[in-house]
């Protein structure tokens, strides 16, 4: 309709779509944050800017209903796209802060008989410093539990060169300063709360065809929540499961696209704990990720080559870096270089325990036909598709002796897992 909001009438949720949401979500396993509607009860006071209290009675009503059916919901979600200057509409630090107290007080009233209670999470915006500082500096301690930012710095899907920002290292690192600056705003004026990127979707109005659904996206997929790790972010909500461009799903098929199996990989591999990785590749086309293994001894290197030309081989000395140069200028040269120039006070071999383990784990990721906009993603050369019966594929590695050079394709990502590599960080961290 003329006037609303992105040109759409109000909308409703009904209570049975709301039942067989929840049904679903059970049956899933799925945690729940749920975005509650921060302009409800204001008013318009120019194009953008919106003003006046927050009503908060009909997310009470509904909060209420939820709990008296017993369903579970992780944390619930303050407004969207309303922080600094806004998406189509904004509402001021102060006021939004305000009624943030008001929200978690309800929460506080109506869960007070529950053993769980879900979190407060604000503002599911893109950051700007001064209006999450002063966010923060309004609710004050233990109001709000976790900042939620989106992040789309590709820009937009219609962007005709969006494969090329992608293999862009430059373009890629400029993401960074969010997350630090976050982390900053966290440290100064929020140490209670942690930090989700509640949307990303790489480019944002659904992202690009042909481009956010194929092989080339997880480059800046899995790149991405390397930095996301490194700034101490605790979840990473992918825009979409499902819809647009960048969905993990074909939007009508439902099979998975490369971006799926690359998220399916992450969550396998990549424990929760991050180490400093670096190499003396000095080359800023190889981007390299660490962390404690997922659920078992030793590390997970993610290693990103956006070169077009260089082969990387790459060696990993304890704690002795030796390096042989390298021009990357060269076609196809031969990078050797060791691993973790910066790492040596973070890592040992384990002794006599690691010389039992003689393999590594390896796997490789290309595209189909070495076309960056497949859809067909290559798991150490083999397709990864669904099985006869529609099930995800078996993600199996490639061994290699543990002491022999990784080799690393131009246009290719890769997992390490080195189970007989011990960090100090992440003693305790496994499985009895």
């Amino acid at each position: 309709m003329k006037g609303g909001l992105f040109g759409f009438s109000k909308g409703c949720l009904q209570m049975k779509r709301w039942d067989e949401l929840n049904h679903f979500f059970d049956e899933t396993g799925a945690l729940v944050t749920f975005g509650l509607n921060a302009l409800h009860g204001r008013h318009q006071i120019s194009h953008t800017v919106w003003g006046g209290d927050w009503d908060p009675s009909n997310a009470k009503d509904f909060i209420n209903y939820t709990i008296s059916k017993g369903y579970k919901i992780d944390s619930w979600e303050f407004g969207n796209e309303l922080s600094g200057k806004g998406i189509g509409a904004r509402v001021g630090a102060a006021q939004y802060g305000k009624d943030l107290i008001k929200l978690k007080e309800i929460l506080r009233t109506l869960y007070k008989n529950s053993t769980f209670k879900p979190s407060l999470v604000a503002p599911g915006g893109f950051y700007n410093k001064e209006w999450f500082d002063k966010l923060l500096q309004v609710t004050g301690p233990g109001i709000v539990n976790v900042l939620t930012h989106h992040v789309y710095n590709l820009g937009p899907g219609s962007d005709e060169h969006l494969d090329r920002k992608i293999l862009d290292p430059e373009c890629l690192s400029k993401v960074e300063s969010i997350f630090s600056n976050l982390s900053e705003t966290i440290q100064k004026y929020g140490p209670w709360s942690s930090a989700w990127v509640g949307e990303a979707g790489g480019a944002f109005n659904s992202g690009g065809r042909s481009v956010s659904n194929t092989f080339v996206n997880s480059f800046w997929y899995l790149d991405q929540l390397g930095i996301a790790s490194r700034y101490n972010t605790k979840v990473y909500c992918r825009q979409t499961l499902i819809g647009g461009n960048y969905g993990l799903l074909n939007t009508t098929t439902f099979i998975p696209n490369p971006d799926y199996y690359s998220a399916l990989l992450w969550h396998q591999l990549m424990g929760k704990t991050v180490l400093a990785a670096s190499s003396d590749v000095f080359s800023p086309s190889l981007r390299t990720y660490a962390h404690c293994s997922k659920s078992r001894d030793g590390i997970t290197l993610l290693l990103i080559n956006l070169s077009n030309q260089t082969h990387f081989t790459l060696t990993v000395h304890d704690r002795v870096p030796v390096s042989n140069g390298g021009n990357e200028n060269a076609k196809s040269i031969h990078t050797e270089n060791s691993f973790f120039s910066h790492l040596k006070k973070a890592f040992s071999w384990i002794g006599t325990k690691g010389s039992d383990v003689t393999f590594r784990e390896e796997y490789h990721l290309t595209p189909k036909d070495d076309y960056l906009r497949s859809q067909t993603m290559l798991l150490n050369g083999i397709p990864l598709e669904l099985t006869n019966d529609g099930e995800i594929p078996t993600l199996d590695p490639l061994l290699n002796n543990v002491h022999s050079p990784i080799h690393l394709a131009p246009l290719s990502i890769a997992f390490i897992v080195f189970p007989n590599f011990d960090a100090p960080a992440c003693a305790g961290l496994r499985k009895p």
